[in-house]
């Protein structure tokens, strides 16, 4: 049976102080991490307020992404060291705005996941195709190719611990879901590009995420997929009692 998890990718979004509040607000009401893991994703600059305001409990903390490389020139960046240091557990991978607006390739994609996994971080690897892809008949051919770049090289026991978001692109903050059916679709089609790169064994322990304008009022749906175990939740995990709702649906599962 695989857990439940729900992510809240906060983006570019808040202050500290909101952020601390936030946590503050969350706190004892969420559930237990064996019922359910919850992550928020945070900007970088409030990483090491809230893992320590977090600790063991939850939510965990995320990452929005990072450097390959363990130090370096590169202006800017922050590496996974700096990330577990922190206490840092997650990180997104590969996020379609990531790969839109600053040049993520499925190529560079892969390195960051492996340097997640060698440094004990868990990936939140994002997959996805855009409206066109979607209409010409290529969601398929899209999102399986890019789990077999992200995954290339990578052993079952690391891809065993991964989670993959398919956050279909065209319905990214525009208010479009897609319908139940259709995301577990795509999620099965994920499920079945992991069975045959590492056996039918870990791809049933490989967690897979649903991301694209998820809302309390849809996650109960979702979540009964049998191929969707959880949420990469953009902007309905800005507000406390969003969250803890959209938690509560995953616990319950």
């Amino acid at each position: 049976m695989r857990k439940p998890i729900i992510a809240g990718n906060w983006k570019m979004h808040k202050t500290l102080g909101e952020a601390e509040s936030f946590f503050d607000s969350v706190k004892g009401k969420l559930p237990e991490a064996g019922q359910a893991e919850t992550v928020i994703c945070a900007p970088a600059p409030f990483l090491a307020s809230l893992a320590g305001r977090a600790g063991d409990a939850t939510p965990a903390v995320g990452a929005q992404t990072m450097h390959e490389e363990e130090k370096g020139a590169f202006t800017g960046e922050v590496s996974p060291v700096m990330l577990t240091d922190l206490g840092v557990r997650y990180v997104v991978i590969g996020h379609s705005e990531r790969r839109e607006y600053f040049n993520e390739t499925d190529q560079s994609v892969n390195r960051k996941v492996k340097a997640a996994f060698g440094h004990g971080l868990v990936p939140i690897i994002c997959v996805g195709e855009s409206l066109e892809e979607r209409e010409s008949g290529k969601t398929a051919e899209k999102i399986s190719g890019q789990v077999r770049a992200a995954l290339d090289g990578i052993g079952a026991e690391n891809a065993a611990g991964a989670v993959i978001a398919y956050e279909p692109i065209w319905a990214i903050g525009t208010g479009k879901t897609a319908t139940s059916e259709m995301a577990n679709e795509a999620c099965g089609e994920i499920r079945s590009t992991l069975a045959d790169l590492f056996g039918q064994d870990t791809a049933e322990q490989i967690r897979i995420q649903y991301g694209g304008s998820v809302k309390p009022e849809n996650i109960e749906e979702l979540l009964a997929q049998p191929d969707i175990d959880g949420a990469l939740v953009g902007g309905a995990s800005l507000e406390p009692e969003s969250f803890i709702a959209l938690a509560e649906a995953a616990g319950h599962e």
